[in-house]
């Protein structure tokens, strides 16, 4: 289903690309932001060592040292007993004041405990000796402390300020919360708007899917649908086209029908006499004649039919021409091979004219092109009287090849040639279905040939097909 929806694979595609890029942002926030915490919690502890700094002195008395050291014991217990206002972080920094040898000078209640031995491993004999000023992490009593170590070089003392690193995580947490909330809230809502935007961007789309599945399969008028979007506009386009071709192809196929049924119609009713006249012929050579103009009936019905499935065969919803290479010198000599003998018997004089070194080779449809060929020369023979000639010429072109009929028949009037090409259309007194140069127009038409109609030298008529080589 997510495949064959435009709109759940629009939806899929927008909404992944807006959770990945919601993602990615809020990630990149997240990171600038525990950045600059970082920075300033660092120099949080370095203010704080450097205040410690001024505060403790090495010349101190022993008694103020220890005041001072009360009065920081005091605070603290204050407000745990008290309830003096203060804050839970309270707990989670300190600091601490070393002196050269490592001993305790003054810490806060919060202070590590340790924090100086983690930082001095391996021991020595002096602490401070492998330490250096500056940031440092350690793990104590199951948490994670950032460490500043500070020395005062003039009175001789060490400086440590702690911070447990949950204090940071927890800011940092409330921030990415904080930032992260409105997106998750925000991204449902979203999605609905952009699923209704995509709905509402589609409407056309599906109205115009909804009044092709509404439409009665008899119903091929123009889809009229307006306004439409400028992508829908080919699509529209596109589809009135389809369906005036197709109804053009119908009304195409209704008149092609009614014609043979109307030229059929005829043949089967003499058809008909011809074997009522044989049934009841009083004397044998009645019942001969009556034979002879039945076989001569089926062989005119059998030429109608042939010629009605030829023509159907050429129709454009048929099957494609199958093109190929081929030599129209062969193709001629065995089309006109196959109609010698009715030549013979009309005692007609059938002649064909080709240059051997002519290049006679093209690309077309060999069935075809016979057909062609024996509907131009089969209307010659038609036509032409008895004694009469036919010739037919092959000429070559470097981008065309040339075929020509000649007979020495009636002809036809200049005006009216044009109408043998017209479907069922005879003039003169030729027993054919009047299809013959329908389908050689057709046969043209399909290998953009064109055919023409002039006076033939012989005192008939000339028929002119030009067939490009490709």
């Amino acid at each position: 289903m997510l495949r064959r929806s435009i709109r759940n694979r629009t939806l899929v595609l927008v909404l992944g690309i807006l959770l990945l890029s919601l993602s990615l942002i809020s990630w990149r926030s997240y990171r600038d932001a525990r950045h600059e915490i970082e920075e300033l919690f660092d120099a949080q502890l370095a203010q704080s060592a450097r205040l410690v700094q001024g505060l403790v002195m090495r010349e101190m008395e022993p008694s103020a040292r220890h005041a001072l050291q009360s009065a920081l014991d005091a605070a603290v217990n204050a407000r745990r007993n008290q309830g003096v206002p203060g804050h839970d972080y309270e707990t989670k920094l300190g600091f601490q004041v070393y002196a050269a040898d490592g001993s305790s000078v003054l810490q806060s209640a919060g202070a590590p405990n340790g924090a100086l031995q983690e930082l001095a491993k391996p021991a020595s004999a002096s602490p401070f000796s492998a330490l250096s000023g500056g940031y440092h992490d350690v793990q104590l009593d199951g948490h994670a402390w950032r460490l500043f170590l500070l020395h005062d070089p003039e009175d001789e003392l060490w400086i440590l300020v702690s911070e447990r690193d949950d204090v940071r995580g927890e800011l940092v947490g409330k921030i990415a919360r904080r930032s992260l909330l409105p997106d998750l809230i925000g991204l449902p809502l979203l999605a609905l708007l952009i699923w209704l935007a995509v709905g509402l961007g589609l409407r056309p789309l599906a109205h115009m899917a909804q009044l092709l599945k509404n439409r009665d399969p008899d119903n091929l008028a123009p889809l009229l649908l307006a306004p439409l979007p400028q992508e829908l506009e080919p699509v529209a386009a596109s589809l009135n086209r389809l369906l005036q071709q197709v109804n053009q192809l119908v009304d195409r196929e209704k008149r092609f029908i009614a014609d043979a049924a109307h030229e059929l119609r005829t043949p089967l009713a003499v058809l008909r006499i011809h074997a009522q006249n044989a049934q009841q012929a009083d004397s044998e050579a009645d019942r001969d004649e009556a034979l002879r103009q039945l076989l001569a009936g089926v062989d005119r019905t059998t030429r109608v039919v042939t010629q009605l499935l030829t023509l159907a065969r050429l129709e454009p919803s048929a099957q494609q021409l199958r093109l190929a290479p081929l030599d129209m010198r062969r193709l001629t000599r065995d089309t006109l091979a196959e109609l010698t003998p009715l030549a013979i018997a009309r005692d007609q004089e059938l002649t064909l004219e080709i240059d051997e070194h002519d290049d006679c080779s093209l690309t077309g449809d060999a069935a075809s092109l016979a057909t062609l060929l024996q509907n131009l020369v089969g209307n010659a023979l038609t036509y032409t009287p008895s004694g009469g000639r036919i010739e037919v010429q092959l000429r070559s072109t470097p981008d065309k090849l040339i075929i020509e009929v000649a007979d020495s028949g009636p002809g036809i009037a200049p005006e009216l040639r044009e109408q043998l090409f017209e479907r069922f259309v005879r003039l003169g007194d030729g027993q054919g279905a009047g299809l013959g140069l329908s389908i050689v127009a057709r046969i043209a038409e399909l290998h953009g040939a064109t055919v023409e109609l002039l006076d033939s030298a012989l005192g008939g008529l000339r028929a002119i097909v030009r067939v490009p080589r490709t």
